[in-house]
């Protein structure tokens, strides 16, 4: 490693995220599709709309999986503190910049835990809810009334993940350096400091990090 950077990232991560990744990309978009007919096009992207139908459900059972295994590689990162409760509560300060009146960040902000919760249950409710509604093995197992409702709390829980990751897009965007994490594997050190103090000083070991 480069003395200047500090390795955030390992490959193992970086090939489990982008995986994820593109397997949502798939679901979000035949979704879509499926969601109102204006969209139906995008099934293109799977074949058409009968492959788009077959592909969808198993594409998100991959994804699932995929994204299992990114949470049992970062959800003990991911815990709650009081640190980060307290960070979500000055929001405005988290919207202004104004880093230096916030508390101390660890590896990951109160906005990034948050989300990575907010994912969680999305997928657990995305993955139970897809299973009911799955034509044409298991949709006939249940009754009516119940896939019915399947089908809204999938549609629901789909909608309030593709938010998510626009704010996650939004904020990776928005923190330079972010995405660089993501691709290349490592951050400079002034930008470990300036962003997770905390972290920045459990893998480098200095004392007073700001």
């Amino acid at each position: 490693m480069r003395p200047k950077l500090i390795e955030r990232y390992k490959a193992s991560d970086r090939i489990n995220h982008w995986f994820t990744a593109l397997c949502f990309i798939l679901l979000a978009l035949s979704g879509l599709a499926f969601f109102h007919p204006s969209m139906f096009w995008l099934t293109n992207l799977l074949g058409g709309g009968t492959w788009a139908r077959i592909l969808h459900p198993f594409i998100g059972v991959v994804m699932f999986l995929s994204f299992l295994g990114l949470t049992v590689r970062f959800w003990h990162h991911n815990r709650m503190t009081d640190n980060d409760r307290k960070w979500l509560g000055q929001w405005r300060d988290v919207l202004n910049n104004r880093e230096d009146k916030l508390p101390e960040v660890g590896r990951y902000n109160g906005g990034q835990k948050l989300l990575f919760w907010v994912m969680v249950l999305t997928m657990l409710l995305l993955l139970v809810t897809g299973i009911v509604i799955w034509q044409p093995y298991f949709a006939p197992a249940f009754s009516v009334t119940l896939v019915r409702w399947a089908v809204l709390v999938h549609a629901i829980s789909a909608f309030v993940l593709i938010l998510g990751i626009i704010v996650h897009i939004y904020a990776a965007i928005w923190v330079k350096g972010t995405i660089g994490a993501m691709t290349r594997g490592y951050v400079t050190r002034a930008w470990a400091r300036k962003h997770h103090p905390a972290w920045y000083r459990e893998v480098t070991g200095e004392a007073n990090p700001r």
